[in-house]
């Protein structure tokens, strides 16, 4: 498959085998959320965005396996450092209590991965880090350190944030209820309303986080009226960019509020990057675009494994408070995420995918200037959205893109999010955003 001139060619989706394979896979899988009858095929070509389903379609992929997949498919920068090592099994080990350096003496593992992302984290002062299997384990254990740290009872998060679907991620979230319902919950958990830039300045806020007498969230805490002490708040947690919420972008004066409140009052930031991290939105983090600054960081998908960084003075110092997590030991999936980390560095990804996503926006802004089904087109970096006028239209959307050979997926109640990878070239963009284009005319 040559990257340079492959385009989408589709029969029947879902094909035959397809549908014999979903078939076979739900005779003892559990109900999740499986977005489409689409099975890909692991040893049929595919590169970057490309890949070969089952019965030979050709499809254009732009889910990014909802941002575990930063450099597409069968990318080189990865895989070649990776085939001049034999691996080994066990290539999982029970990595918090074993150590382990690879399967050769230049094939980084766990110490190497948190090496770079200390480095990548350091202007946030950042210097430790714990591994994990998965961005809700990232973030549980985000929320236990800081828990440790401060000692409050209170947290704060975020009407439409979404933050995991474990059971003390689930506390955290505010996007739908069907993830939080009849489950028990971490207790003293308060929110307030994710100020977007789409509607609201101080003065005139349609979300309610801002009123006339400043922000919903300055009020709560503060020490004379507010009815939550802030000495008493362990942090304060939100994704930099929503993403499950509808990949929402915080005004610019909701970012600085949080940072104004953060330092006057003294409360911890925990900002979740899982799928806003790594380079996705055209910087290290999504939070580099904003004023606040993180005292911890959330990470995983596009990582390989889940990762809690922050200073050491946050973590605990007593050993027993966090171990026995199995992902500082998957060798594989932290060289893979070390060598992700290299390859962003070196072939200068995170000004293409800038590039690659103002492009995008421009061009996609222009395509649909006149369309009564699209209210919006959003991104930063290659984290793009487009927003239409009802839930009904934008599944009509991802149907059609997929008849057409481009995968995407829903978020929030109406929008469609898109994931390229963050090497994309500019072909592939055009490409993608004219089969979208030409989807959505289709169900106009």
């Amino acid at each position: 498959m040559d990257r340079d001139s492959v385009e989408p060619t589709v029969g029947d989706l879902p094909g035959e085998r397809a549908s014999e394979w979903v078939e076979y896979h739900h005779e003892h899988a559990a109900p999740s959320t499986y977005v489409y009858e689409f099975v890909w095929d692991r040893d049929a070509p595919a590169i970057g965005p490309f890949c070969t389903d089952v019965d030979g379609n050709v499809l254009m992929d732009w889910t990014g396996h909802v941002g575990a997949m930063p450099l597409g498919y069968n990318n080189p920068k990865v895989l070649d450092p990776l085939s001049t090592f034999d691996l080994v099994e066990p290539t999982k080990i029970a990595g918090q209590d074993f150590y382990a350096t690879g399967t050769g003496s230049d094939l980084p593992g766990a110490a190497g991965l948190m090496e770079r992302l200390t480095d990548i984290a350091s202007h946030y002062g950042m210097d430790t880090v714990f591994l994990s299997n998965s961005g809700a384990e990232a973030v549980e254990n985000a929320v236990k350190i800081s828990y440790d740290h401060r000692r409050g009872k209170y947290a704060i998060t975020f009407e439409g944030a979404f933050h995991g679907r474990t059971l003390g991620a689930l506390s955290l979230n505010r996007s739908k209820a069907v993830y939080r319902r009849q489950f028990p919950e971490i207790a003293a958990v308060h929110d307030a309303p994710f100020c977007d830039d789409r509607h609201c300045t101080p003065e005139s806020c349609d979300c309610g986080f801002f009123t006339g007498d400043g922000s919903v969230l300055g009020r709560m805490l503060d020490p004379e009226t507010g009815h939550v002490d802030p000495d008493d708040v362990s942090y304060i947690i939100f994704e930099p960019i929503q993403g499950e919420g509808g990949y929402r972008f915080p005004s610019d004066a909701f970012a600085t509020e949080i940072a104004d409140i953060a330092e006057r009052r003294g409360v911890p930031i925990v900002v979740d990057e899982v799928q806003t991290g790594l380079g996705r939105t055209g910087e290290w983090w999504g939070s580099d675009h904003y004023p606040f600054d993180p005292d911890v960081i959330a990470s995983a998908k596009a990582l390989r494994v889940g990762a809690t960084i922050a200073s050491a003075d946050v973590f605990p110092d007593e050993k027993g408070r966090l171990s026995s997590t199995w992902g500082a030991g998957d060798v594989l999936a932290c060289a893979q995420g070390a060598l992700t980390i290299d390859a962003i560095e070196e072939y200068d990804l995170l000004d293409n995918a800038a590039e690659r996503g103002r492009a995008f926006v421009e061009r996609f802004r222009d395509a649909t200037a006149q369309s009564t089904a699209v209210e919006d087109v959003r991104g930063e970096g290659l984290l793009l959205a487009v927003e239409f006028d009802s839930k009904e239209r934008r599944e009509a959307v991802i149907e059609a893109a997929m008849q057409r050979g481009l995968l995407t997926l829903g978020c929030g109640r109406r929008t469609l999010r898109l994931l390229p990878p963050l090497d994309s070239t500019r072909r592939e963009i055009e490409l993608g955003s004219g089969l979208l284009a030409d989807a959505i005319d289709a169900v106009a």
